[in-house]
């Protein structure tokens, strides 16, 4: 990545109000880019946005929603940025059985609300959709999901971010590729950090848990996941952003940034590094709720081969830097200076090449 690229370039960010998009605005913001920003208000109280004071990162703040195709059109027209990061969404699993009609209407209608946009913006060169490693047609096997597998989705939000893949496909080979516009697709692993304060979520519910001094419960001790954090996803964008700007049209495709094999752990093993270092203990509760897949794991020899994207951080180091964010955010911290700490931290450490377990 390139600070000096970064450096006064006109960034449109999409869900910039939520954990992921936070941390990615002053990561840009560091680099001196240009922001400009759509997104409903912060969806939890306290949030990332608020604690981190990112609204004055943004030249351009604006409250909107991307199932509102006008509003969409009106902040992208407004803004003339040069490079879209759309990472507005419904995120969460359960939530989308809960409001399957929202979850599909958030993320493949605006999706479409977004690249339609785009189409309409000629100052628009480079777009990045984040989608999410949930968008694959989960066999439950322990062989990583490659970017050439079979998407599916066996719940509304999963299938609607698979759907959202089908879209991205669809506006680059119809419409943007023949306009000088190059678009890719993203896919992360369960990405964790600092400034997380969602709703059925293992780390914020476990971090909740020991806040209030009360045991961790938790549904699927053995389910696993390839966690990491989230700068790593994030890192991987940025960069593939760049390759797009240039314009590299063979970077034009959907991309997988995961974690090492190594960190792809059980929800006991990441709850147990918890208690362990937070002070906690917990418990195994009664499944119950709707499904949730067993394993998922990513493949990202592509982002490695041909990106030379490689993890920073192991899933210790990934949990260690978010129980420290949270503990300096409970002891009263200036939480900006705290996160902008941790990006640097992040970029001056060596890429991991073995997924080895830190000492």
């Amino acid at each position: 990545m390139s600070p000096q690229f970064w450096s006064q370039r006109r960034v449109f960010i999409t869900g910039h109000t939520g954990f992921k998009g936070g941390w990615l605005a002053l990561w840009l913001a560091e680099w001196g880019a240009e922001l400009f920003g759509f997104a409903l208000e912060p969806p939890t109280t306290p949030n990332l946005f608020t604690v981190a004071h990112l609204r004055a990162c943004f030249a351009q703040d604006v409250r909107g929603d991307v199932r509102d195709q006008a509003a969409v059109t009106a902040a992208l027209q407004a803004a003339q940025p040069e490079i879209v990061l759309h990472l507005a969404a419904q995120p969460l699993v359960r939530a989308g059985y809960a409001d399957p009609v929202g979850t599909y209407a958030a993320n493949v209608m605006g999706t479409v609300h977004l690249l339609d946009a785009v189409r309409q913006c000629p100052s628009v060169r480079a777009v990045v959709i984040v989608t999410t490693d949930k968008c694959y047609d989960n066999r439950e096997w322990f062989w990583p999901y490659r970017e050439c597998d079979a998407l599916g989705g066996h719940d509304p939000y999963s299938s609607s971010k698979a759907a959202a893949e089908l879209v991205t496909h669809a506006y680059r080979q119809a419409f943007l590729a023949t306009s000088g516009v190059q678009v890719a697709s993203v896919r992360a692993g369960n990405v964790i950090g600092g400034g997380d304060w969602a709703a059925d979520r293992l780390v914020p519910d476990v971090l909740r848990a020991l806040d209030a001094g009360e045991a961790v419960s938790i549904r699927s001790p053995h389910a696993i996941r390839p966690w990491q954090h989230v700068l790593e996803p994030l890192a991987g964008y940025l960069h593939l952003a760049e390759r797009l700007y240039v314009p590299d049209a063979a970077c034009a495709t959907a991309w997988n940034f995961g974690p090492d094999p190594a960190d792809a752990w059980s929800v006991e093993q990441v709850v147990r590094w918890l208690c362990e270092h937070g002070g906690g203990h917990w418990y195994t509760a009664t499944q119950v709720g709707p499904h949730e897949a067993a394993v998922l794991n990513l493949d990202s020899a592509q982002a490695r081969a041909r990106l030379r994207w490689r993890p920073r951080w192991t899933v210790r180091h990934a949990l260690d830097h978010t129980l420290r964010w949270h503990q300096a955010w409970r002891a009263g911290a200036e939480m900006q200076s705290v996160t902008r700490q941790q990006i640097r931290a992040y970029q001056a450490s060596a890429p991991q090449y073995t997924g080895a377990a830190l000492s």
